[in-house]
């Protein structure tokens, strides 16, 4: 809970006392610090940072009390902070050249994960991708509303993957990578084992792309032909 809670801003310690103060009710600092083991002068610049962050609120009294903000209001409160800064990025800042023409390497599960699903929800026409089936399974519902929103989706996997609407092709092997072509303009490829050490080469550089799309049809290709030679 502690590391998601860090997700929102968060340091650590702010997310221990905001658990405390999420199962135990209204509390005061001598409280929480009683509870938690932590100093009081820790506690209390703690309990500064969650109200200032908007995750507690401060109940006056004789005794001044904290009290958690439920979970759903700190996240859309958190959203909403987010969506305005991004619009007003948007709007400010300047975006040097693209440089998705270069290829960029993206480390670890987590931000490829990331990328790939970034990547499914801009595509706009067609996308190919080529992933073990358990990890297609995380990402069913992306795909059902691709197929919905009458994008193509053409998959290769290792077992039986049900996909209503997508063309799936099962290979006999499927090592532990990811091949995902996004509407013919960009790819992500490399390791993909749910890993902090996995990498990924992330491109939109055209000769790239086209020498990749060409070399997954010719898969499909030969895994057409097995079927026909069974």
């Amino acid at each position: 809970m502690i590391e998601k809670l860090t997700l929102f801003g968060l340091t650590r310690q702010e997310a221990t006392i905001y658990i405390n103060l999420f199962q135990n009710g209204a509390s005061n600092g001598y409280e929480v610090a009683k509870a938690t083991g932590i100093s009081r002068s820790n506690v209390y610049n703690a309990l500064a940072g969650l109200v200032e962050k908007g995750a507690a609120y401060l109940m006056e009294g004789a005794s001044s009390k904290y009290i958690a903000v439920p979970i759903e209001e700190f996240y859309h409160n958190k959203l909403r902070a987010m969506s305005e800064a991004k619009e007003f990025l948007q709007k400010n800042l300047i975006a040097a050249e693209d440089a998705t023409d270069g290829y960029i390497t993206i480390d670890g599960c987590v931000h490829i994960k990331d990328k790939m699903f970034n990547m499914l929800d801009q595509a706009e026409k067609r996308i190919y991708i080529s992933l073990p089936f358990q990890y297609l399974e995380e990402i069913r519902d992306k795909l059902e509303k691709l197929i919905k929103n009458r994008i193509k989706v053409v998959v290769i996997t290792n077992e039986g993957f049900y996909l209503p609407g997508a063309e799936v092709y099962l290979a006999e092997k499927r090592d532990k990578q990811i091949r995902l072509i996004v509407d013919s303009t960009y790819v992500l490829t490399g390791e993909f084992s749910g890993s902090d050490d996995d990498t990924c080469l992330y491109s939109g550089q055209k000769n790239f792309v086209n020498v990749f799309k060409e070399a997954l049809r010719n898969e499909i290709k030969l895994i057409e032909l097995g079927k026909i030679n069974e």
